[in-house]
């Protein structure tokens, strides 16, 4: 008996082992290699492949967070925040899949039996252009991680390729097709979905697949905003979930597009199936929050009962935004737009979190502001909003776009309503104004106590958290991730810690435009003031600026020499307050000078950039008629003429430019609309100086220098407020100097400085005003503007006759290897960490100092320590081998140039200029084939150490022959760290 078993167990071993060594090959297709590769690849690669992507689902499952203020997606990888979720898993999926298609595919076509007749079934079989049976799901699950990564074009190519591959095969062709429309759809390529989904409607659809079609159905119509069709297939799809968490989405999705259907109760029924499935409890309370906007209309005041008691539950205490954003919302509704707008703000106050639903609730408030022309309180609505909200929102440019004119407005407009109402205070009697500031005052009090409450509150709360952290970790316990972010105590992450620094930095530095130099007083490239100049930028603007009321000043002492702990720096007392009203006739004078400058500015925004013009009348033409006397008032009539002109109201018009003619004559506003080409310049202005100033540039490079004066003289007299302006001036300079008159060239330059320093030729012009004062000589050149490869000669030359001002060919001197690019093309920061990175990483032995400059309008990047031509060529020849960084430096123009000629870069020779020479004269030489870089630069013999013994000796020699020597690393350069 025991012979006999052995004999069986022997001969099952053998078989397996004989199925074994005929499986092991690819290139055999019988039915027992694809037996053993259908085994293999679904025991062994692919099952890990599945686990991984199972735990990578269930990762983005968990961390999802959808914005509920908008349709959420029906895939949670629709979510660009969620993307990364699950990444390293689905990865991981990705490489079994690529692996099991690797090792188990089966291309080659069986042996067919010439004998048997082929049925259609036989021919598809020999047909097929893969025969391992169980390898479609590795390419399945392939794209599917690919799908779930967020890599929706790579998706979209492997499902592509499966359709074709499994073309003879329907059911896997169609759940192929299904998810590359899926992937058309998540890429908003929603032609090419349509396409895909148009060719399946006319095919036979495997039963098999439909499943996978209902979903891809549901997920195109969403898209393409066709939500009727969207909910029957929704509908089919809640049926096919057997998740929980995502069958709560999809009921929730549900109600969203029968809300926006207008199917309230339908709506009310979705959001109630998405409590019944105990969601996490963020989902269920959108759900009861979405039910109430959606509850039948008359019963506003349940609706809101009902919200204020959810508001009241220490559950929400973290929703209270979204709780007052739905009570106002029902108000608005309802056409109650105070109450409102005090839902809306209340939500604000109380809410907790900085997220997007806050900036919903802001960008909501804001746009009631806006509507109602109240622009501080818009602006300061916006100027939160614009933070916490998604830029791929639709309605994110115009936010974006409102955001930047208030900032450029509501300062104006604050300090004329601050400076009407100190002049008020100033009318008042004592009794009267002091009551006033004692109310400021209180007011004041009381907002520092409710801070310091809430202060006072958050620390409490957050020890609570900590001992609660404490108390868990001692239990073993592990915070879940909601605890961890309330806890947390990075500054960005606590909004009243970045409200005080906001407050703190206004309060020192007023509100500031965000631009790089903001504390410079004159960003030009040159002060022709050459003298004083004020520490911080505010000083030239602090002439009749009057203190806000919500802080002390920060200097030591008061504009009036009050040490800074007087009462009158201190706002708790009414000295404070005092100080600030205008009493006397200078201190009058002053707030006058402020309330012009407002009304002037507000008054052009309104119309140029609010297209208010209602406001922008009623401010002009108050400071028109009440403050005559203002330096710009023919500037103000002058917009008071083209607002009335574009109104239509022709005698309002005439009147502006009579008024002009009467009492500015010498304006250029006069001559402006005095004009008798002026309509014609109105309508066809731009065009007509573009040509010219075309012609003019033309003009200049074929050095017809008389042309350039006639059309400067042109431009001076038809177009002085001309966008060319500035580059006429500047042409017509370098003209004078091409002529010999170095003296008006430099007034020329100075007038472009001076009067247009934002201009694009500004900067040049401060160079060539900057050379002067160096004591440096003009030299006429040519150059190109629009070139700046080509620019040279239009600075300076040494005036030192002994300078040398040829290029030299000298191969043994000290050589730089230079990146040059145009400003804003290439990532200046990342690629001077790369090469950083790079010299670092690859020459060892050798130190390369980096810098960073501009000339010139070219950016440079420059890296020095090259002791030849031939070690800077092997650089550049060693840098350009390494494909990354060949795609790194890709915008950049390369140029290997000695410390002798890099002095007449962009002077006497232009960037091509150089180049042309480097291709004669450098480019043929044969350079030497020594590692060059890998040799120190030079070698320096240590004298060797006394030593008091031959063992002593002995022991110190191995140790200097086995430890590497090192230099001391990489010198990145002081502009590694600016």
């Amino acid at each position: 008996m025991r012979t006999s078993a052995n004999r069986h167990i022997a001969i099952v071993l053998s078989a397996i082992a004989i199925m074994m060594a005929a499986g092991c090959s690819t290139k055999k297709n019988t039915a027992n290699t694809r037996w053993w590769h259908s085994f293999t690849a679904r025991y062994n690669t692919y099952y890990n492949g599945s686990q991984a992507y199972i735990e990578g689902s269930l990762e983005k499952e968990n961390g999802n967070k959808d914005n509920f203020t908008e349709i959420i997606p029906l895939y949670t990888v629709g979510n660009k925040a969620s993307r990364e979720l699950g990444k390293g898993n689905f990865d991981r999926a990705i490489e079994k899949s690529e692996k099991a298609i690797k090792q188990h595919s089966i291309k080659r076509r069986p042996t067919w039996n010439k004998s048997r007749r082929k049925t259609a079934k036989d021919i598809e079989w020999l047909n097929r252009k893969e025969y391992n049976p169980f390898l479609w799901k590795a390419w399945l699950l392939m794209g599917k991680s690919q799908f779930q990564k967020g890599e929706f074009d790579e998706a979209a190519a492997t499902f592509s390729y499966m359709s074709r591959l499994y073309a003879t095969q329907p059911q896997i062709n169609g759940i192929a097709r299904a998810w590359l429309a899926k992937c058309y759809t998540e890429l908003d390529w929603l032609y090419d979905a349509e396409d895909v989904i148009t060719k399946m409607k006319r095919d036979t659809m495997h039963y098999k697949a439909v499943k996978e079609w209902d979903y891809t159905y549901a997920d195109y119509y969403i898209r393409s905003k066709q939500y009727d069709e969207a909910v029957k297939y929704l509908a089919k799809v809640i049926k096919h979930e057997r998740r929980k968490k995502q069958k709560a989405r999809e009921w929730f999705l549900m109600g969203q597009l029968q809300t926006r259907l207008g199917n309230r109760q339908a709506a009310y029924k979705a959001y109630g199936k998405v409590v019944r499935q105990n969601p996490p409890y963020e989902v269920e309370f959108n759900a009861r929050i979405a039910q109430t906007e959606v509850m039948a209309g008359g019963r506003s005041k349940q609706m809101i009962k009902r919200l204020r008691r959810m508001a009241k539950s220490d559950k929400n205490k973290d929703y209270l935004d979204q709780v007052y954003y739905a009570i106002g919302n029902i108000y608005l509704a309802g056409r109650d737009t105070l109450n409102a707008i005090s839902a809306y703000e209340r939500g604000n106050k109380e809410s907790t979190r900085s997220g997007i639903e806050k900036g919903v609730l802001l960008l909501k408030l804001g746009d009631l502001y806006w509507a109602r022309e109240k622009y501080n309180d818009a602006q300061r609505c916006y100027g939160e909003a614009i933070g916490l909200l998604d830029k791929d929102r639709p309605d994110y440019a115009l936010l974006s776009k409102r955001s930047e004119v208030l900032d450029e407005l509501v300062p104006f407009t604050d300090a004329v309503y601050l400076q009407d109402s100190l002049q008020v205070l100033a009318k008042l009697p004592e009794a009267e104004r002091n009551k006033a500031i004692d109310r400021v005052i209180e007011e004041l009090k009381k907002k520092e106590e409710e801070e310091k409450r809430a202060a006072q509150e958050a620390a409490a709360e957050q020890q609570l958290q900590q001992q609660g952290a404490v108390g868990n970790q001692l239990a073993g316990n592990r915070l879940t991730s909601t605890q961890q972010q309330k806890g947390g105590t990075w500054y960005f992450y606590n909004p009243m810690t970045v409200n005080q620094g906001k407050a703190a930095f206004q309060k020192q530095w007023g509100k500031r435009e965000n631009v790089d130099n903001w504390q410079r007083i004159n960003q030009t490239v040159v002060n022709l003031a050459a003298g004083e100049q004020p520490a911080d930028s505010l000083a030239a603007n602090a002439e009749g600026g009057m203190a806000a009321t919500d802080g002390a000043p920060t200097d030591s002492t008061a504009a009036d020499g009050a040490p800074a702990d007087s009462a009158a720096n201190d706002p708790h007392t009414r000295e404070y307050y005092l100080a600030q009203i205008p009493f006397t006739e200078e201190q009058k004078a002053e707030s006058d000078n402020i309330i012009k400058d407002g009304l002037f500015n507000s008054g052009v925004i309104f119309k140029d950039k609010l297209d208010n013009l209602k406001l922008s009348e009623k401010v002009l033409t108050r400071l028109t008629s009440q403050y005559q006397d203002y330096e710009k008032n023919d500037e103000a009539w002058y917009h008071l003429f083209l607002l009335y002109s574009r109104l239509g109201n022709k005698a309002m018009a005439d009147n502006c430019l009579a008024r002009l003619k009467a009492d500015f004559p010498n304006s250029n506003w006069t001559t402006l609309l005095s004009d008798p080409y002026f309509a014609e310049n109105a309508k066809f202005g731009v065009h007509i100086e573009d040509s010219i100033y075309a012609a003019t540039y033309e003009a200049f490079k074929a050095d017809r220098f008389g042309e350039v004066k006639a059309n400067a003289k042109i431009s001076a007299e038809r177009f002085p407020l001309g966008a060319n302006r500035p580059k006429f001036i500047f042409i017509e300079g370098l003209g004078m100097l091409n002529e010999g008159d170095a003296d008006a060239c430099v007034a020329n330059m100075k007038k472009v400085v001076e009067e247009y320093p934002k201009s694009e030729v500004a900067e040049m012009a401060g160079m060539i005003i900057k050379g002067v004062q160096a004591g440096r000589a003009l030299h006429g050149g040519k150059f190109d503007i629009g070139d700046i490869w080509s620019r040279r000669g239009v600075t300076l030359a040494e005036t030192d006759s002994t300078a040398n001002d040829t290029l030299s060919t000298e191969r043994f001197t000290g050589f730089v290897f230079l990146l040059a690019y145009q400003p804003d093309s290439v990532d200046a920061n990342q690629l001077l960490y790369d090469m950083a990175k790079y010299n670092f990483s690859n020459f060892l032995v050798r130190n390369f100092d980096i810098a960073v400059d501009q000339d010139n309008g070219i950016c440079r990047l420059m890296i020095s320590g090259f002791l030849s031509y031939d070690e800077a060529l092997q650089y550049a020849r060693h840098l350009y081998a390494d494909p990354a960084m060949a795609a790194k430096v890709k915008g950049c123009r390369r140029i290997i140039i000695s410390q002798e000629n890099l002095k007449l870069l962009g002077t006497k020779y232009s960037y091509n200029e150089y180049e042309k020479f480097f291709e004669d004269a450098l480019a043929p030489i044969s350079i030497s084939k020594e590692q060059l870089l890998n040799m120190p630069e030079s070698v320096e013999q240590e004298k060797e150490p006394e030593s008091d013994s031959a063992e002593g000796q002995q022991q110190e020699d191995i140790i200097n022959n086995n430890e590497p020597q090192y230099d001391g690393g990489f010198d990145f350069g002081d502009d590694f760290y600016q």
